[in-house]
């Protein structure tokens, strides 16, 4: 059983009080934004079972996040739409919304910890390499994060539900893709992803 408060311990015996955990989900979807969440935890939070919010079922998400939006101490969100996404790419769309979701829990921070990007900010960061799954302030900025997109996802299910939104959240399923080949694509859609890319004149909504 991995240790999920071992960097927090560390951190707090240093005689830190605020560590941010943040995180990102949506980088390999073909439609809609990045989400990043930053998620500061109180120092004596416990909460049985959470780790990364992709080994969770939906249920189980759910209830986490709302348990740690009732509990944390600070949490901040930070949403790149696909239009930026096609501009800069998506590492660095990433990046911005990390930092954007750091700026907006107006917290002044003492330690970030990340999974694994590298982020360049005036505050101290520590990158984690599936940091999701090591620590417990990681993975509940993955929860605050995936559920955050997943309602985004919900909704644009409801206006365009041939792509199967609800279901495949934005990845390039089988029948995602299929559906693109024959109705076109959203103005939702990232256009420097493949196959989406090969629609750029077949834009249904414009």
């Amino acid at each position: 059983m991995e240790d999920l408060y071992k960097y927090e311990r560390q951190l707090y015996s240093q005689g830190l009080n605020f560590i941010g955990g943040v995180d990102e989900v949506g980088r390999g979807p073909l439609i809609g934004p990045v989400v990043a969440s930053c998620v500061v935890l109180p120092k004596n939070f416990v909460l049985e079972g959470l780790t990364d919010s992709k080994k969770l079922s939906e249920k189980k998400r759910n209830k986490f996040y709302q348990i740690i939006c009732e509990q944390a101490v600070a949490i901040g969100i930070g949403i790149v739409d696909e239009k930026k996404i096609d501009e800069v790419n998506i590492y660095e769309a990433t990046k911005i919304a990390m930092k954007e979701a750091i700026r907006d829990t107006n917290l002044k921070i003492d330690h970030i910890l990340i999974d694994a990007m590298p982020l360049n900010i005036d505050i101290p960061t520590t990158s984690i390499i599936k940091g999701d799954s090591q620590s417990i302030t990681i993975a509940a900025a993955s929860v605050i994060a995936k559920v955050t997109r997943d309602k985004m996802m919900y909704d644009l299910d409801k206006k365009y539900p041939m792509y199967d939104l609800a279901h495949n959240k934005g990845y390039g399923t089988k029948k995602h893709i299929e559906a693109i080949k024959k109705y076109g694509i959203t103005k939702y859609h990232r256009q420097s992803y493949k196959p989406v890319s090969d629609y750029k004149d077949k834009i249904i909504d414009n």
